[in-house]
Order: structure tokens, then sequence, then C-alpha cells
């Protein structure tokens, strides 16, 4: 195991907390925990033999357990203002909502944790303990039927302002294939996501034509494949892949270098300044280890290595055409897609 992956471990083991979620970062900005974050951080874990991946998901459904009263509410009642929807984000020790305003709708979240658990039971992991652990994955589904998420508007990966995001749908889709054959899954629920994707090809939104997000559709979910993720692909590396990283999509306010100026204005206004995310380069790596391009693949994890730290760190971002990074280091997310990247590209070269 080479000196970088032991490092990239070791960064997973210093984030994970002792029930089993994981501190997006070690920085005083990110010291929560969220769905998505300890998702992405749990994967490496899936084909392992330690019982790593079991203890993320099963305080996962403990959280959702606990409420388990709102699943109750929205599997018969469509949320009606943000707080309402399964929150992503969640207080680092207790694991409990946190009372401040928020982009909660968050399907993709929602997606990414049923496909989880169903590649966790396929994998052999007892994922589901008992009949309360299954009520609560068919109580997830009839969340995502009710919001009717092919069709409602979310706050998406980068929890900005609502759109139907590709993204979002994908994973739920995903999500939902994953665990048909562990509780019902009504059938026009996955068809009608489906026909949305279709309907956005090869978009991410009506305001994104493009979106770093659009790449999980590719890894891990593979609802896109062949010469459709290669176009998603192509128009990533053409838009959106700089030096340093892949920026999230084109006028991007986030830790732009004129966020000073506010974040409140047209897209266009930022064009040029948007941070560089470190992570959509081992990203970048799977997707193409995904369409089997053993080159491009080791050009991305090459890449990826020459923006680590000394300490074998990824920041979670660098600012744009600087080599100055943001305070979110090392992120626990980018250390998980260098180990996926790095160690999926030694089995198959």
């Amino acid at each position: 195991m080479s000196e970088r992956i032991i490092h990239s471990y070791q960064i997973l083991d210093q984030l994970r907390l002792p029930h089993g979620l994981y501190l997006a970062s070690s920085s005083q900005d990110y010291q929560y925990v969220w769905l998505r974050d300890s998702f992405y951080m749990s994967l490496p874990y899936l084909e392992q033999n330690n019982h790593i991946y079991e203890t993320t998901y099963h305080r996962i459904l403990d959280l959702f357990r606990e409420y388990e009263w709102k699943l109750d509410i929205h599997t018969v009642q469509r949320p009606r203002e943000q707080w309402e929807y399964i929150h992503s984000r969640y207080s680092a020790s207790e694991v409990r909502e946190i009372d401040s305003p928020w982009g909660h709708a968050q399907h993709d979240a929602i997606g990414a944790i049923l496909w989880g658990i169903g590649m966790g039971q396929q994998n052999g992991k007892r994922i589901i303990r008992d009949g309360k652990d299954h009520e609560v994955v068919q109580k997830l589904v009839g969340y995502l039927g009710c919001v009717e998420y092919w069709d409602d508007a979310d706050n998406g990966m980068w929890e900005e302002w609502r759109e139907v995001h590709s993204s979002s749908v994908g994973a739920c889709v995903a999500g939902l294939q994953a665990v048909k054959d562990i509780v019902f899954v009504p059938g026009e629920w996955i068809t009608n996501g489906y026909q949305t994707l279709s309907n956005l090809y090869p978009h991410e939104s009506s305001d994104r034509p493009f979106d770093l997000a659009q790449l999980s559709l590719i890894y891990p979910y593979r609802i896109l494949a062949g010469e459709e993720a290669k176009v998603v692909v192509d128009h990533i590396e053409m838009n959106l892949l700089r030096e340093r990283g892949v920026i999230r999509y084109k006028g991007d306010s986030y830790y732009s270098t004129i966020e000073h100026e506010g974040r409140h204005h047209e897209l266009s206004f930022y064009y040029g300044t948007e941070a560089e995310w470190t992570f959509g380069l081992p990203w970048l790596a799977l997707c193409h280890l995904e369409l089997g391009d053993l080159k491009k693949a080791k050009q991305y994890v090459a890449q990826t290595e020459n923006v680590m730290l000394t300490d074998g760190s990824l920041p979670e971002l660098y600012f744009a055409k600087s080599t100055e990074y943001n305070s979110n280091t090392p992120l626990g997310w980018g250390s998980a897609m260098y180990i996926l990247a790095k160690e999926r590209y030694e089995r198959i070269s």
C-alpha cells in the first residue's frame, strides 16, 4: 500500500466519529456530519471486511429511527416548508437536526443512502438488522415517492437554489433500484425518474448545463454508461476542468475570488473566479475507469497527487488560478475519492 493511500485512510480514521459517521473536515466551518459526506467517505470500505461500512449505516438507520415521526408525516403529506424535508446536515456528536435556515431539500442524499444500503446488502453486509430497519427503509422509499422526487425542485448536491437536478434524480433512481429487492418500490417511481433524466440530458438543470455533480450519474451510480456517459464527461472536461481541480459549475460564487462582493449576482458575474474543487480530479479518474480509459484515469490520479499537500491531504478547493487553498483541509470526501480511484486503477492496470 502506497504512502499516499495510507495517509488518506488515516485522514478518514481521524474524521470518523465514535458513532460511525464522519466530520466533513477538521475545519471549524465543517464541524458537522452530512449524510452525503458520510456516504462518500464510507465507500472505500464497501468491499472490505472490517465492519466500518456497517457501523456507518447502522448509525444512519438509527438516525432515521429517531426521526421516524417525520418520515411518517412525509410519506403521506408532501413537505411545504424547507425544514420539513429530511435534513442532510446534523450536529456532530448528538446527530441532531440543526435549528438554522438551510437548503434541506436534498433528494440526492436520501437516494445515496438507499443506494449505500442496497449495495451493502448485495456485498454480503448485514445492514438491515431487524424489522424496524426494514420499516425505515420502506419509509425512506415512501418519502421519495411522496415528494415526487422526479418533479420536485431540490437544493441539490451543492445545497443552493432549488431546481430539478439530474444528479438528484439519478441518485434517487439508483437508490430505489438498489433496494427494490429489500422493500416494495413501485415501478413507476423509477420509470418517472428515468423520464426526467431523459428530458434533462445532457444537462444538470435549467440553470446549469454542466455541473460536477453529474459525475455521480457515472460513478458510483452507473445511471449513465457508454456514449451517454462520455458526452457528460467531455462536457465537464471542456467547460469545468481547471489546473488544480474542477469547478462545480460556471458562475459558482462559493469561495469565488470575488465572493466578498456578494453571492446574489448573475452567474456570469463570477465567470473566471470559480474555486477549483480537488475531488473532481479523482472523480474524473473513476469515470474514465467506468469508460475503460485507463490512460485518462492514470492521468487524473497523477493530477490528484500533484495537488496533494505534503502530508497527503487534499484541500477542499484551490482559489481560482492560485496555489492558495481554503481552510476546509483535509476534506474527507476528497481523500475517499482518491482512495477509490487509486486502488481501482491499481487493481485493473
